[in-house]
């Protein structure tokens, strides 16, 4: 059996491998935009399976949306419609669920659930999201900033708010691209860089004042301070990070250019003010949009791998 390249870290593509998805998200997105059909999964058919233990807006439509749009097809499963680590080991379902499926894509709560599923399966399996991870959601945000401001290498990233999966993924791509992430976070609530696996620790800065992590940033960007699986510790959370808002006075420390970016959803007025997610620097939406189109060229990178 050939080798396989699976997607569970953002750290499983090398720099090379970004800067090729990178293009072919280009490539994809204007044949998508020019209403062209780009179909490579057509002949013969390649079939995702979508596994959700976590719910998804824009994890499903982006994936299904996406694959249909290459021309495959996609079978879409929840914690209720298979045996997934309940009646059944993770280890046996990725052996008969991988004999079925060209590609499988798992939302799921522990990292060690997909590493698992990985290691047993016979298909590329790509992290829709876990609690330590989001590597799809970087892949998307990093091409966002390149489409509108070009390289990220040297550039700088502000992190307000969590040292949740979406801060670990951010170390992890500044290490391996060459940026910097300034993070801010609450105290008791900071990154930890053996968890993010990152070897340089001189790819970020911390930040106690949140504006200070703000000042001269190329990009400004956050995330809900309860994430799914953390709902128990809501109302301590957002005592504790009453002070970590992306308002209007953060924005102007930042750049005058500088972008701002949100993995959505956003809950204004709490880790977000409206006049940032709703103003002109905000480039959320073209972000949400590019999740389906950074996807459709990493699912063809691990399927076809490089074309000429």
């Amino acid at each position: 059996m050939t080798s396989i390249k699976h997607y569970l870290q953002f750290k499983d593509l090398d720099a090379s491998e970004c800067a090729y998805v990178f293009e072919r998200a280009a490539f994809i997105k204007r044949k998508f935009k020019a209403v062209e059909k780009y179909q490579p999964f057509a002949d013969p058919d390649r079939t995702l399976a979508m596994i959700f233990e976590k719910a998804s807006t824009r994890t499903r439509v982006s994936f299904e949306a996406g694959m249909y749009q290459m021309g495959g097809s996609v079978v879409h499963l929840t914690t209720g419609d298979s045996q997934l680590g309940r009646a059944e080991p993770i280890e046996d379902s990725a052996r008969v669920i991988s004999r079925m499926v060209d590609l499988v894509m798992i939302r799921t709560y522990e990292q060690s659930k997909i590493e698992a599923f990985a290691a047993h399966s016979r298909v590329p399996v790509i992290n829709g999201l876990t609690n330590e991870f989001h590597p799809c959601q970087i892949l998307a945000d990093i091409f966002t900033f390149i489409e509108h401001r070009g390289s990220i290498k040297g550039k700088v990233v502000a992190w307000v708010g969590d040292g949740n999966n979406m801060a670990n993924t951010w170390l992890q791509a500044a290490e391996m691209l060459g940026f910097t992430v300034h993070v801010s976070t609450p105290g008791g609530y900071e990154v930890d860089p053996v968890l993010a696996g990152i070897q340089d620790r001189g790819c970020y800065k911390v930040f106690k004042d949140p504006r200070e992590a703000c000042a001269g940033a190329d990009l400004v960007t956050t995330d809900v301070w309860t994430s799914m699986g953390f709902e128990a510790e809501n109302e301590a959370r957002r005592k504790a990070f009453a002070q970590w808002c992306v308002d209007e006075a953060m924005m102007r420390a930042a750049r005058p250019d500088a972008l701002f970016m949100h993995c959505l959803p956003a809950h204004r007025g709490e880790e977000v003010s409206a006049e940032v997610i709703d103003g002109p620097q905000s480039v959320v939406w073209d972000e949400a949009e590019n999740r389906m189109h950074a996807q459709k060229a990493l699912m063809e990178y691990l399927l076809l791998g490089r074309l000429a």
